[in-house]
């Protein structure tokens, strides 16, 4: 399901604020108001406490259903602080996200639960997405989540592998970044006795991380080079050989990032699954 949350937050915070207000500006002086005119004018707590017969008591169940708040009232007083609270959470701190694909394999799993730093490549407004304060750029090698370019309404997940000013050759399952080729060191063949699957350990960056190469597929045989102009990134899929990214579809735009996957907090296969927590960890 393509459904924007962050849409959805920010229509939530705006109508229980817009509400509250209006009951702060304008019900509740009313409904105070009303309590007044039934005690005559007294104040409510000394006509409670009025003993003189020739002055009519006050009725506390008439009281609380003069006071009585309406339930959209109720409701977007309780609701419309924890709302605001999720929606600064969300837009400009950490975002959980749950990976639907094997795109990422072998380093994020379908049904892994991973935290976004949405504060990594700076601030940015929800929904718009405008950058109201620039702080870092990507970097290569970075987990990056980011929106579709041919559907920004959709969340992808890649690795950075170019950065503007970068030239980008793949070929024969082989990365190539502005004339050095990237080292792979195989770690397994699985399965053992008749491998389908190669992992293997690349040196991107740093430590490096894992990639997972088809041995029956090859698609991507052909020599093919993009050189990254300014403002774009150049995104790939771990699981090469079983990912819909920047070597289909093309650069990922600098106002599309969502943020940097930092960490792996659960998780769950679908359906009546429990939660697990051994993946528990930051992301290489």
């Amino acid at each position: 399901m393509d459904i924007d949350f962050s849409l959805v937050l920010v229509v939530l915070v705006f109508v229980s604020g817009v509400i509250w207000m209006l009951d702060t500006l304008f019900l509740l002086p009313r409904r105070k108001k009303a309590v007044q005119n039934y005690a005559g004018g007294r104040d409510i707590e000394a006509a409670q406490l009025e003993s003189l017969s020739s002055l009519p008591k006050v009725d506390q169940d008439t009281i609380a259903k003069l006071e009585k708040e309406s339930l959209p009232v109720e409701y977007s007083r309780s609701f419309f602080p924890v709302l605001l609270l999720v929606l600064v959470l969300r837009s400009f701190l950490m975002e959980p996200f749950t990976i639907p694909s094997s795109s990422m394999v072998p380093t994020l799993r379908i049904g892994d639960y991973i935290l976004v730093n949405k504060f990594t490549y700076g601030l940015r407004l929800p929904v718009i997405g405008t950058k109201i304060m620039p702080l870092n750029d990507p970097q290569t090698g970075d987990v990056m989540v980011f929106k579709y370019p041919d559907n920004p309404r959709i969340n992808y997940i890649k690795r950075v592998v170019g950065v503007p000013g970068d030239k980008i050759r793949y070929e024969n399952k082989r990365l190539t970044i502005n004339g050095k080729e990237v080292s792979q060191r195989l770690l397994a063949e699985l399965p053992p006795g008749k491998p389908a699957i190669q992992v293997l350990q690349e040196q991107l960056v740093g430590d490096g991380h894992t990639v997972q190469h088809t041995l029956s597929r090859n698609q991507y045989r052909a020599a093919r080079e993009w050189l990254i102009p300014e403002g774009s990134y150049f995104m790939m899929g771990d699981n090469r050989d079983n990912s819909n990214d920047s070597r289909v579809w093309g650069m990922v735009p600098e106002k599309y990032i969502v943020g940097k996957a930092v960490a792996i907090w659960m998780t769950k296969q679908p359906g009546l699954h429990l939660p697990v927590f051994s993946r528990v960890g930051g992301i290489e």
